[in-house]
């Protein structure tokens, strides 16, 4: 027989008095300045509550309900002056929100619902104004992959990172961009500063105006040029540990394999404790090693 599976909240959304809905948790005291709570409010002044609150089923013996999730919203609400919202009525007392369950959103997706919405009809004031940032900022995201060639944009679908990055790469050759990143992503530091150091080690003929950047400050010639060497022989490294990384996982799972069955052996643990101490030691770390980066 096949199970039902049973709806944690009500099908419909029901229309409450906010002064019904108890917090359930306590919020903290800088709260109202926090950019998180200023988007959220910006955005429900602007175009209404997305979310509907979601609360327990009405108290016993009185109007009131208890708040599940959504208690930076209730506060925004009551600040923006509304007696009343949509709320959800969970079924069972837990705070569990999908909101809660998914990730967020990528620089590059987030470029992308910004266009549609542009496209759209939605001005670029106007989604400052929602995500409340400065429409400088909107500019930025619309533009970020002008200039970016796609192999680097696929590289960086699913990171996080600030738009001045697009403006690093810009400087760059495609194939010079698809280094960057991989650098960058290699050693987990999208960041602008890295970005910048990389344009400055950059040699003038990968760079799109063929000229060397202006000098990072408090760095000489001669750093700048070490820099430039160290990343080349790195680039070269990085690109030689990508060639053989599934080779060497192999040959160290097999070898960790067979290492833990050789030591298994109380007999051979012996001799090689009497023996051959300093090579016991590098076995049992072999053993103990679960990934090539330990």
């Amino acid at each position: 027989m096949t199970e039902v599976i049973q709806l944690g909240f009500s099908m419909e959304p029901v229309t409450l008095q906010l002064a019904n809905i108890l917090p359930s948790r306590s919020m903290p005291e800088n709260l109202n300045t926090s950019r998180k709570f200023t988007q959220i409010r910006s955005s429900i002044k602007e175009i209404g509550l997305i979310e509907p609150l979601s609360i327990t089923p009405q108290i016993e013996k009185s109007n009131h309900h208890m708040l599940l999730d959504g208690h930076i919203r209730l506060i925004a609400l009551r600040e923006l002056g509304f007696n009343e919202a949509l709320c959800l009525i969970a079924k069972d007392d837990e705070s569990y929100t999908y909101n809660s369950r998914i990730n967020r959103l990528s620089t590059i997706q987030e470029h992308y619902m910004i266009l549609r919405a542009i496209e759209r009809g939605v001005s670029a004031n106007r989604l400052a104004e929602v995500l409340s940032v400065d429409s400088s900022q909107i500019y930025k995201k619309m533009t970020l992959l002008n200039g970016i060639c796609p192999e680097a944009v696929e590289l960086l679908k699913d990171r996080q990172f600030s738009t001045d990055i697009s403006r690093v790469l810009r400087k760059m050759k495609p194939t010079r961009q698809i280094e960057c990143v991989e650098l960058m992503i290699s050693a987990n530091t999208v960041t602008v500063s890295y970005a910048e150091a990389m344009l400055v080690a950059t040699p003038a003929e990968l760079l799109v105006t063929g000229k060397k950047p202006i000098k990072l400050a408090g760095m000489s010639q001669d750093q700048m040029s070490k820099m430039e060497r160290e990343m080349a022989n790195l680039q070269g490294q990085y690109k030689v540990v990508e060639q053989t990384y599934g080779q060497d996982v192999l040959n160290l799972v097999l070898a960790r394999g067979y290492l833990t069955k050789l030591l298994d052996n109380p007999s051979i643990l012996r001799y090689l404790a009497k023996k051959f101490p300093e090579i016991l030691v590098e076995f049992e770390a072999v053993v103990k090693t679960a990934a090539l980066d330990q």
